[in-house]
């Protein structure tokens, strides 16, 4: 029996572009819902439709592309311009079969454009209004445009990422867009929920700007309280806890992670270093974080005499422990095959189908079938 499809039965309108938006939405598509991309032909619809540089060929010459298909898969399009009247007109008949609203313009837009809860009720008292934005709808910076790079900028994250010695660094991929998409995926649940409980539906917002800030976490607490600044430490090492961090091998790097004193214990047994846990200067946690460099150096020294394949062998499945892949490394890994993380979803604009990733949801065990993205306007006729 395949598993349930979580979201059946629910509609998501959205006016989406990009990635944060899409991003969620598509998490609701993988569970099942049906999400309805608004679209205007007239601007080419979702920017990323023509974010290269891998480009794919689809009907009419519709506008595809690897970018646009990575957060749009399994939804439908539909064409209407929002400020025309018969745009607005044909919105709001689909409002009228519609569960929520999702969109993530700047936060001014929802209400030029008639997006919020107060604009739809009474066409729908049960919608649920989801805004995303770069810094919220209700503050001096609604009018803003915002993107992840900023939020990472201005949230502290670039003084806590790369080596003490360098520049500020950014994550290397867009994971405040991701978290922000997964938030407002969450919140706009939670309020379906409540509507369908109480017949009423209402406003939810998820921000870049709030959600980045809110992933500062236990470095912010720190700070609120003890005004204690955490900052970048070498290696990728964990503010608190040692040995937590990267570690030179003979041919390349570890990530070793000892969280707690049975992992510690453990792990200079099997890298026949018990000394180790003897040591007055490493014995404890404290002691440990103390004496930081000096023990960084004896790790380093021991890992240096095999290899990374090698340490792996023998820790893997013991300690916390990785080794340190580039992305065609990490996506070759046999072990993202064996559970499923790989797909291919049939394109016509690649004949032997096009390999993506799979949604990181089981249901049951399953994940979702993956479906690829529409076409602009693709659904028109199904929703007139």
């Amino acid at each position: 029996m395949s598993a349930p499809l979580l979201l059946d039965g629910v509609r998501i309108l959205s006016v989406e572009q990009y990635g944060a938006g899409p991003y969620g939405t598509q998490l609701l598509a993988d569970l099942g819902a049906e999400v309805i991309k608004i679209e205007n032909a007239a601007t080419g619809g979702d920017i990323s439709r023509a974010v290269g540089p891998y480009h794919l060929d689809g009907p009419d010459d519709s506008v595809d592309s690897q970018f646009f298909q990575t957060f749009s898969r399994g939804k439908k399009s539909v064409c209407l311009d929002l400020k025309s009247d018969a745009g607005r007109a044909r919105f709001l008949r689909l409002v009228e079969g519609a569960d929520a609203v999702a969109n993530n313009l700047r936060g001014d837009q929802p209400a030029k454009l008639g997006l919020r809860y107060v604009d739809l009720k009474n066409v729908n008292p049960a919608l649920v209004c989801a805004h995303l934005s770069a810094y919220g709808r209700d503050n001096e910076r609604a009018s803003w445009p915002g993107y992840d790079y900023l939020m990472q900028a201005e949230a502290g994250f670039l003084s806590l990422t790369g080596e003490p010695d360098g520049p500020p660094a950014r994550f290397g991929l867009s994971m405040v867009d991701f978290m922000t998409g997964s938030v407002m995926a969450l919140s706009l649940v939670s309020a379906l929920l409540r509507a369908r409980t109480v017949g009423e539906g209402c406003d939810v917002d998820a921000c870049l700007y709030d959600t980045a800030l809110h992933q500062l976490s236990y470095p912010a607490t720190w700070y609120l309280n003890e005004d204690h600044v955490t900052s970048r430490l070498p290696r990728g090492s964990h503010p608190s806890v040692i040995p937590s961090q990267l570690f030179t091998s003979a041919d390349g790097w570890i990530f070793v992670m000892c969280q707690t004193p049975k992992f510690w214990n453990l792990f200079c047994d099997l890298v026949d270093r018990s000394e180790w846990a003897e040591d007055p200067r490493f014995a404890t946690p404290a002691g440990r974080l103390t004496n930081r460099s000096e023990l960084s150096e004896l790790i380093d020294e021991r890992m240096k005499l095999d290899t990374t394949e090698a340490w792996i062998a023998l820790l893997s499945g013991k300690i916390p422990v990785a080794p340190v892949y580039d992305i065609a490394q990490a996506l070759d890994n046999p072990f993202a095959s064996e559970v499923g993380m790989l797909n291919t979803v049939e394109h016509p604009g690649k004949p032997n189908g096009l390999r993506m990733l799979s949604s990181p949801i089981k249901v049951n065990g399953e994940r979702a079938k993956d479906r690829r993205a529409p076409w602009l306007g693709e659904h028109d006729e199904e929703f007139p």
